[in-house]
């Protein structure tokens, strides 16, 4: 029998059940990914359209972290081009054998005040201010019709940002998105089998194990997962299982403005400020009682590769080293 050569290997999410490729063969040190040449992504200050306190800013606060429109440091305002937008109730129709449901929501952007300094490069207070207007938001939408609250950020022109200005984005749909939808199923299978939550049971692993673990504080850990989707992949979760995000204490949410924070710094310092995408996951809007088995989380995504053939038309991604690797290196970082 042939010896299998041992080029790369396939590791399984827990979770989606989705498989990725660790490419040992073609292992990269962590410093390789320093030394790639990245432009800039900064437009002039002059025509930002987010420079300035919006008229019709749905909420600010002022930078001591109390509400005004005077010295503002966060605003939420509604996207002027909305990938969603707002109407009656979102009703399925059929076309043919196709079905189809109006793109019924909302889409708004977060602001933070500094044109040029990223989430990496700001204090812990000033992150909290971020969250907490992701909080403040998600309360209020939750109580129209929707199905799900999605919370993203794009930093740099890899990760789809198109105004260099810092800014998240909150989409409400009518549907739960197919990667939520995995990631529920998921969780609700584990649970079924072993009546425990498979998020809190990789979290006691990993704790344990501390081979992948990169930071933690009191109320959250940042993992650098096992079946990582791409190099230097981040996961923050709380240490006390939760299924919705909104739910979030005070003192939790400083602790994720921490630990957020030093996830991004991390990578800003150690790899020379990649782009990146970073995402919430939490429970669907329906009644808590059905998600229970769920625990909200954020995902950073570094952009240190691009799709392929290989990737596109298999799904299976490739990440160039090991989330071992990654997080010894990031561990070392002072952020």
């Amino acid at each position: 029998m042939m010896k299998p050569l041992s080029v790369s290997e396939l590791r399984q999410d827990i979770v989606s059940g989705d498989w990725v490729v660790v490419a040992t063969g073609r292992a990269r040190r962590p410093h390789d990914f320093l030394r790639e040449k990245r432009l800039p992504f900064v437009q002039p200050r002059t025509g930002c359209p987010f420079e300035r306190l919006k008229p019709d800013a749905l909420l600010s606060y002022a930078r001591d972290g109390a509400g005004g429109k005077g010295n503002w440091g966060v605003q939420v305002i509604p996207n002027k081009y909305p990938a969603f937008g707002r109407g009656g109730k979102a009703a399925v129709s059929t076309i043919g054998p196709y079905s189809s449901i109006p793109g019924v929501g909302l889409h708004e952007i977060v602001v933070t005040r500094d044109h040029a300094r990223a989430i990496a490069r700001m204090r812990t207070w000033e992150v909290e201010l971020v969250i907490r207007s992701y909080q403040d938001r998600y309360l209020a939408i939750k109580e129209e019709d929707t199905a799900y609250i999605s919370i993203f950020h794009n930093h740099g022109r890899q990760a789809g940002a198109t105004i260099s200005h810092p800014h998240s984005q909150i989409i409400a749909t009518p549907v739960i998105p197919p990667d939520i939808g995995r990631s529920i199923n998921g969780s609700a299978a584990y649970f079924h089998a072993h009546r425990a939550c498979v998020h809190c049971m990789v979290l006691g692993y990993e704790l344990r194990a501390r081979k992948r673990l990169v930071y933690e504080n009191d109320h959250c850990v940042v993992l650098a997962p096992f079946a990582s989707k791409t190099a230097f992949e981040l996961r923050i979760f709380p240490k006390v299982h939760a299924a919705h995000f909104e739910d979030l204490g005070v003192g939790e949410r400083t602790a994720l403005a921490d630990a957020l924070r030093t996830a991004l710094a991390k990578l800003y310092k150690g790899l020379g400020d990649p782009d990146y995408n970073f995402f919430l996951h939490t429970a669907p809007v329906a009644d808590e009682r059905e998600f229970h088995h769920y625990h909200w989380h954020f995902e950073i995504l570094p952009k240190t590769g691009i799709w392929a053939g290989f990737e596109i038309g298999t799904g299976i991604e490739i990440s160039t080293i090991s989330p071992e690797a990654a997080a010894k290196f990031l561990r070392k970082i002072k952020a």
